[in-house]
């Protein structure tokens, strides 16, 4: 048998070294070089293959499609992030801030799965039996088929795997297993990616689906080498702050479904709630009586959700005015304020501006824009927005509004929860919701005025 060897490869250049260098001597990188192993090849007298093997090439059209039983999980909100359930030899990579609940979801979804599909084995590199005993008994997870093994060297556990032939296998985490024939540590690049590739192969050979658990960086991306989420069919994220009870479950990898799904669950004492309807959720604690509040209409995948958008301005007399935002992006923010100052006439230089989107939740799209722009002129002029109204829209820089995607489906949902009135752009095509009244708008100046001026003597009186 053929011995096999650890090399350095630079991954910049290419360049093969022997022992690791903190530069590479070739191109001059730093901190390039990763431990690889490599094992000799076998010689043959022609130096070509003597012997063609199994796999063939085959047109297109001969090739018959799989039919696969996708396996159910817990909650319909990870089986919609996955498409339907898993897919029998497929690896899916969960990644997530520490203490956002990605041990808790894969509790609860080993114990179903072993409940009513077959075994599930949980395997755990950083935690004790005794303490998944603690978290199952807490979370009141019973299920006879669901086997537990701390373990971290992926040798043994792969012979586990192999003795026990479970229906599901849950790896807590990559980062923490390792392979005895690498000399590098646990964690480590050529880890990382050597564990992956095995438990690639083992599921794929026994169509046993394997559940990756991954850390993550200060970033926010997961740990290790890109080339792990490339090795992997599924990749996840369950984003979320500790401090607020929701949870998003995020696909940006699948194989074998959309990538545009997102699953919104709740922590509660007895683990992660799915939610149904978050956007009734979101929106429950909501108080309309107070301005520098709107309702946004936010499209998570092809789920849409109402948020509020809460905004306070306060005067202040520093030269350098506070701009703080928690779940929607600064410079967005200054960019909206930067508008509001120069096409719609707001003086905010001595104004601290705060802008909160509610749950916890973060936007990134730009259809938030006209939301967020209002509550900020709703806050300053002390003028509160009717609380039947969504806003949607992105603001330029001349304070035009432009057109949102998927804009008839974000309309029919607010419809669904009871709004009456709908601000958009005029530039708008749709068709209007029934008991719903659409307003469109050319730009911001137009919005801000129509939402925030003070209301008549007969309004006053009625609220």
């Amino acid at each position: 048998m053929a011995k096999i060897r650890t090399i350095f490869v630079c991954q910049q250049c290419g360049a093969q070294q022997s022992r690791w260098m903190g530069r590479c001597p070739e191109c001059g990188a730093w901190d390039s070089l990763v431990e690889q192993l490599i094992a000799p090849a076998r010689a043959t007298g022609t130096g070509r293959p003597t012997v063609l093997g199994q796999n063939q090439p085959t047109r297109l059209r001969d090739i018959p499609l799989a039919d696969f039983q996708r396996l159910p999980v817990y909650a319909e909100e990870f089986a919609r992030v996955l498409g339907g359930g898993l897919v029998p030899g497929s690896v899916v990579l969960i990644g997530g801030d520490p203490g956002v609940g990605k041990s808790t979801l894969l509790g609860q979804v080993a114990a179903h799965f072993a409940a009513s599909v077959g075994p599930a084995l949980y395997v755990s590199a950083e935690e004790s039996a005794q303490q998944i005993r603690m978290r199952a008994e807490r979370l009141g997870l019973t299920a006879d088929d669901l086997f537990v093994l701390a373990e971290t060297s992926l040798d043994l556990i792969i012979e586990h795997i192999r003795t026990l032939r479970p229906r599901l296998v849950i790896v807590d985490s990559i980062q923490t297993i390792y392979l005895p024939e690498l000399t590098s540590a646990a964690g480590s690049v050529s880890q990382v990616r050597e564990g992956a590739l095995r438990l690639m192969q083992l599921a794929k050979e026994t169509a046993i689906p394997i559940v990756l658990v991954g850390h993550v960086t200060k970033e926010g991306a997961i740990a290790g080498p890109r080339v792990l989420e490339h090795i992997v069919d599924v990749v996840l994220y369950l984003e979320g702050d500790r401090f607020h009870q929701f949870r998003l479950l995020r696909g940006v990898k699948n194989r074998f479904g959309s990538t545009n799904e997102v699953g919104v669950f709740e922590m509660a004492g007895d683990g992660l709630r799915e939610v149904r309807n978050p956007s009734q959720v979101f929106l429950a604690e909501r108080n309309t009586h107070s301005p520098g509040s709107t309702v946004a209409v936010t499209l998570e995948g092809t789920r849409p959700l109402l948020v509020e958008v809460q905004a306070l301005t306060s005067h202040t007399a520093n030269s350098q005015p506070r701009r703080t935002t928690n779940g929607f992006d600064l410079n967005r923010l200054l960019m909206l304020t930067a508008v509001l100052m120069k096409r719609v006439g707001l003086p905010l230089f001595n104004q601290d501006l705060y802008v909160n989107i509610v749950g916890g939740l973060r936007i990134s799209e730009p259809a938030a824009d006209l939301a967020v722009a209002l509550a900020i002129a709703s806050s300053y002029r002390n003028q509160r927005i009717d609380p039947d109204v969504v806003c949607l829209g992105e603001v330029g820089l001349s304070g035009e509004l432009r057109s949102v995607s998927q804009i008839d489906r974000r309309l029919s949902e607010a419809a669904k929860l009871g709004f009456r009135h709908a601000v958009v752009p005029s530039h708008t095509t749709l068709e209007t919701p029934p008991g719903l009244t659409i307003t469109l708008v050319r730009s911001l100046t137009e919005a801000v005025e129509l939402l925030t001026r003070k209301p008549n003597a007969s309004q006053t009186e009625t609220d």
